[in-house]
């Protein structure tokens, strides 16, 4: 219910969810849609070049038989007619047929002076019928002509004969090609529509599958999804997920660990101060008293810091975007505010606490609480591990990453144990002082959170520990401090 309802207001927040289905649906009939259109106009033009290829034959035929019918008489064109032109250009109801003989100046011999003259072509072929759509009358009409010399001889007079028909007939037949093409067309789309339908909630049923066994598992169930006869398509998004579950079952693992370890540590302080106050109440000697009540003060201040530990590295645990803000943070400027917050510490044991930095913003990308929380505990160890009259450096350098290094002169930390005081509650035995365990397990926690690398090495001098933190460097910003 809480999942549904969360779905619903995010739904309200961001508009409509995109459906897959509706998607590929569109993505497939838009460009049907699109293409019916076009295939509507190129059927048409290719139903005109169909319907005027019978009816230009028969009209060449009659320009050529029109040709055949001028003369030359004294210089003189004319047209002998053997019958009526009507019929010898066999015009029908359907369509007009007008025709004209003219000779090279334009001049109407016979015929029909509304057909209009056409300049001759620059390249003469003869016997060579051309043709041309035209408008007579306020009617279309297609146009066949023809030009032939009156004599023999190249450099002779033209004559210009030419048919003229109206579009009826043409008009018709083309009309008759479009139909007989488009109206199967009417019935094939809609049926297409139907199969593209039915072929989606087919193809996408595997999903509708997975989303039935994810919905049917219980919510503490976390083994990962079979991809047993799963199409290839989901078999990268099954194993995507599977990778994700087993993350978040390592962290439910994690957690369980740190819950069952914190109560464990936690139980020992408590017992410690509940048997100290029991022998405090029993005692009436001030004095003994007064030994009684610094020993719970100093139990109540170790549990107090194991507590402050726990929570510390909770908090980083859970360390997100949404939780803590990312801001651009001068690390040198952190070490330095910390160093002084440790100084009267370091005074008590006489250490010399120094810093060493590059008198320039060494700035990266990251939580300043939290970076903050992880120098603390690097420093406050070194302190604490460090002989009385000791010396402890913090020092930063900047190169293509920012390098934070913490330096000691204690009694250092063995190389085979180096990896392993990263684990909650590991201690080094032997080391006189106590402590949570919890130190340097915040602080590789906190530095993996800003995609810092953290390692312990020995220190130069021969004695101590030197811990180094590498963070990537804000780039930006790098360029602006680079170019001041």
């Amino acid at each position: 219910m809480r999942a549904d309802k969360a779905a619903s207001k995010e739904e309200r927040k961001g508009g409509q969810f995109n459906s897959l289905f509706g998607e590929i649906l569109d993505w497939m009939l838009a460009p049907l849609l699109f293409l019916w259109p076009i295939s509507i106009i190129v059927t048409h033009n290719v139903a005109d070049n169909i319907a005027n290829e019978p009816y230009d034959r028969a009209m060449a035929e009659s320009v050529r038989t029109l040709a055949r019918l001028v003369v030359l008489d004294d210089k003189a064109v004319r047209v002998d007619f053997p019958a009526p032109p009507r019929v010898l250009f066999r015009a029908d109801r359907d369509d007009t047929v007008y025709y004209q003989v003219a000779d090279h100046q334009g001049e109407v011999v016979a015929g029909d002076w509304e057909i209009p003259w056409v300049p001759p072509p620059i390249r003469l072929l003869p016997d060579d019928v051309l043709y041309r759509d035209a408008v007579i009358q306020g009617e279309e009409v297609r146009v066949a002509y023809q030009f032939m010399r009156t004599y023999p001889e190249p450099s002779s007079p033209l004559v210009l004969v030419q048919i003229a028909e109206t579009r009826n007939k043409r008009a018709e037949l083309a009309s008759r090609v479009v139909t007989g093409v488009l109206l199967p067309q009417f019935a094939i789309i809609p049926l297409a529509v139907i199969l593209v339908w039915v072929g989606l909630s087919r193809g996408i049923s595997p999903l509708n599958r997975l989303q039935g066994v994810i919905r049917r598992r219980r919510p503490t169930d976390l083994a990962p999804i079979s991809t047993a006869g799963v199409p290839e398509e989901l078999r990268p998004l099954i194993v995507a997920f599977n990778d994700m579950m087993a993350r978040l079952e390592e962290n439910l693992q994690a957690q369980q660990r740190f819950i069952a370890d914190a109560a464990h540590q936690m139980r020992t302080p408590l017992t410690g101060l509940r048997m100290q106050t029991e022998l405090a109440l029993n005692e009436s000697d001030p004095e003994m008293l007064h030994e009684a009540l610094t020993r719970i003060a100093l139990s109540t201040q170790r549990a107090s810091h194991l507590i402050n530990q726990l929570l510390t590295l909770a908090r980083a645990e859970s360390s997100s975007e949404k939780i803590y803000a990312v801001d651009r943070v001068d690390l040198e400027m952190l070490v330095r505010e910390v160093a002084l917050d440790l100084y009267p510490r370091a005074q008590i044991k006489n250490i010399d606490l120094g810093v060493e930095d590059t008198g320039w913003p060494l700035l990266i990308d990251g939580n300043p609480v939290l970076l903050r929380e992880m120098i603390m505990n690097l420093m406050d160890n070194a302190i604490k591990y460090t002989p009385v009259g000791g010396r402890v450096t913090a020092r930063t350098q900047a190169t293509e990453f920012a390098i934070l290094e913490v330096e000691d002169t204690g009694a250092g930390i063995p190389e085979e144990d180096r990896e392993r005081v990263f684990e909650r509650f590991y201690r080094v035995l032997g080391s006189g002082e106590d402590g949570s365990g919890l130190g340097l397990p915040i602080v590789r926690e906190i530095a993996e959170l800003h995609r810092a690398t953290v390692t312990l090495k020995s220190s130069p001098t021969g004695t101590g520990t030197l811990a180094q933190v590498i963070f990537p460097r804000s780039y930006t910003r790098r360029l602006t401090a680079d170019a001041s």
